[in-house]
């Protein structure tokens, strides 16, 4: 019963979040949505950070339990963007709250794996290279990933962020093989 209730808040303060700002949602909305009383929401959370972030750790945990085999960078970082694109929203309430950074921590744990599976993808036939210059490729990849996402959520998420990064992808396609190729023979 504890696991029905608690998805039943995450899913009634998500419901709400999708409709409006942080500030203006309250635990007795949160619990007239999805019908319990205040005593079981403050059983579970302490307040509504507490439950924002376990939503974000759930979902990263979720995230970084998959088993990402892609081989297009493109689609590694669409797997990245999923729950943000689904919850486009939601994701900026947060970002534009004092809770953002829940989603700078979610962001950039979720980021680093969709990139990390790709590159352990594209590297495994490539012998000699060093974790200090695979970390660094992957870094370099992360960053341009979180940029381009909080750069759509600053813009108020107004443009298509997946035809974006296919764009990005197809203009940049090759130079993932490059950087890893100068790390193998240096």
């Amino acid at each position: 019963m504890t696991t029905l209730t608690k998805d039943a808040i995450k899913k009634s303060f998500l419901k709400l979040l999708n409709r409006k700002p942080i500030n203006k949602i309250t635990v007795k909305e949160i619990v007239e949505d999805c019908g319990i009383n205040r005593n079981s929401f403050y059983y579970h959370y302490d307040d509504i950070p507490s439950l924002m972030e376990e939503i974000f750790n759930e979902q990263a945990d979720e995230f970084v339990g998959r088993n990402i085999t892609s081989e297009k960078l493109y689609d590694s970082l669409m797997e990245a963007v999923e729950f943000s694109l689904e919850n486009k929203t939601a994701i900026m309430h947060i970002f534009n709250s004092p809770n953002r950074q829940l989603f700078d921590r979610y962001f950039n744990r979720v980021a680093h794996r969709a990139v990390m599976s790709f590159f352990n993808n594209l590297a495994k036939d490539t012998s000699g290279i060093c974790e200090e210059d695979r970390e660094a490729v992957v870094m370099y990849y992360k960053s341009l990933l979180i940029g381009f996402v909080f750069d759509w959520i600053s813009d108020g998420a107004k443009y298509d962020l997946a035809l974006k990064i296919k764009r990005i992808c197809e203009l940049f396609e090759g130079t993932a093989e490059v950087a890893l190729q100068r790390c193998a023979r240096e």
